[in-house]
């Protein structure tokens, strides 16, 4: 059974930090994309960073700077760092698991992944 959890979500302050965990299993890790997304209160679904098979990362220009991707391909766990936290940066997060012929889609293509977790609440006071 294909299984991803996210973890690490939480409150906290403007200017904080928070690091989200994605625990996979059930296929092969090192052979998909893994990619953070975000959808926050009345906001559509958007990529956040993406981290391919051969270990590039992307991001959105709204955390460039802010947020790293990691990948532990020992423990099939991808992490999201995030740092300097802002109001607007609320949302529940979710990874995905996918499959793409052209890495750099991997941001803006949503319909690209093939397994998704159930989010985690990102909340982030003034």
């Amino acid at each position: 059974e294909v299984q991803l959890v996210e973890s690490g979500g939480g409150l906290v302050q403007a200017g904080g930090s928070l690091r989200l965990s994605c625990a996979a299993s059930g296929f092969t890790f090192d052979e998909y994309t893994i990619g953070w997304f975000r959808q926050g209160p009345g906001k559509e679904r958007e990529g956040v960073s993406c981290i391919t098979t051969y270990g590039r990362s992307y991001y959105a220009d709204s955390v460039k700077g802010r947020l790293t991707i990691s990948s532990d391909n020992a423990k099939n766990t991808v992490y999201l760092q995030m740092n300097s936290l802002k109001p607007e940066d609320t949302a529940v997060y979710y990874c995905a698991a996918g499959e793409f012929a052209f890495e750099g889609l991997c941001l803006t293509r949503a319909n690209g992944y093939a397994y998704w977790g159930q989010g985690t609440q990102v909340t982030v006071s003034s």
